[in-house]
């Protein structure tokens, strides 16, 4: 079979050259056959397995048909089928600035997403730069809603990274779009990832301003989130350890991941060490007070978790 495919690729190829041709009756190359043949011999190449020579066939088809902007996109994820990751993400960034100048913006951050969604198990960063274009181009056009989830899988990714002043700055945006097209029950979400995170960066007047500015959403003061918040940075504040394990076991974290719950122990934790012992790191400390809590499984429970899952980043 795969002999088979092999055999009319090369027959597609052959035609193509033959478009591409002149002779005295035939003045000018007809590219757009050509282009054509080089599209069938891709997909026979890669129904055959052999992504290398697919690649190639997608590149002349690209190179004959200059307005194909999908032919360079798949070219990109024929070497994700040779696991060359990088190499993948370079012709899919470039298939997206194609889509950018030819018009179709969306075309091209939704290209962005799936180019993110392929990197990231190899290499945060990118997958970071790559999310966060694609949140800039639905934004530019005026898709709020679809921007707003590449924000957030980006402030996922720069919690996991500990490029926690970063992931601030993107939940308070995600939180502003949220509150523009009026989701205000992850407007409330925001505020706890807002608040976890500013805690873990050991800012804890940032931490409790924005408890205080999410005052003006509808139906937050007095919330059952809010209420959480305020006994959290109320405990935090007066190194309550009583007091914050209390906010672990409400009825609004009781039911959460243990390693959620974990951080609210955390903070107060953190609070009433000496300045030498809080260099001890976060994992330890998480470690520590699950253990203190009673929570005994230790799978997933990486602090970098705690933060996003509770906070609707996952």
């Amino acid at each position: 079979m795969a002999a088979q495919k092999i055999n009319e690729a090369h027959e597609h190829i052959a035609k193509a050259e033959k478009c591409l041709k002149t002779s005295l009756t035939k003045w000018k190359p007809d590219y757009d056959s050509a282009a054509s043949e080089y599209s069938k011999a891709a997909v026979c190449f890669k129904n055959a397995k052999q992504y290398e020579q697919a690649k190639d066939a997608y590149l002349k088809e690209a190179e004959y048909q200059t307005e194909n902007k999908t032919a360079i996109e798949q070219a990109g994820m024929m070497m994700k089928e040779q696991k060359k990751m990088p190499e993948a993400i370079q012709y899919i960034e470039k298939a997206c600035m194609m889509y950018m100048e030819n018009g179709t913006p969306d075309t091209a951050a939704m290209a962005l997403d799936r180019a993110g969604k392929l990197i990231e198990p190899l290499n945060l960063e990118k997958a970071v730069d790559l999310y966060q274009k694609a949140a800039g181009v639905f934004e530019n056009e005026d898709r709020l809603r679809q921007a707003v989830e590449m924000l957030g899988k980006a402030s996922r990714l720069l919690v996991r990274l500990r490029r926690l002043d970063e992931a601030a700055v993107a939940v308070q945006k995600e939180k502003n779009m949220y509150k523009e097209f009026e989701n205000f029950p992850m407007c409330y979400k925001k505020t706890t990832a807002q608040v976890l995170i500013h805690l873990h960066r050991g800012d804890f007047v940032a931490a409790d301003k924005c408890v205080r500015e999410s005052y003006s959403l509808p139906g937050y003061s007095g919330s059952e989130d809010c209420v959480a918040m305020e006994t959290l940075l109320q405990g935090y504040d007066e190194q309550d350890e009583d007091q914050v394990y209390r906010v672990c076991n409400s009825p609004l974290l009781k039911y959460m991941d243990n390693d959620v719950r974990a951080v609210w122990s955390l903070a107060v934790l953190y609070s009433q060490l000496p300045p030498q012992a809080k260099r001890v790191t976060a994992a330890s400390m998480i470690s520590s007070c699950m253990r203190r809590s009673g929570f005994t499984s230790t799978r997933n429970n990486s602090p970098v978790l705690v933060i996003y899952r509770f906070a609707g980043m996952t």
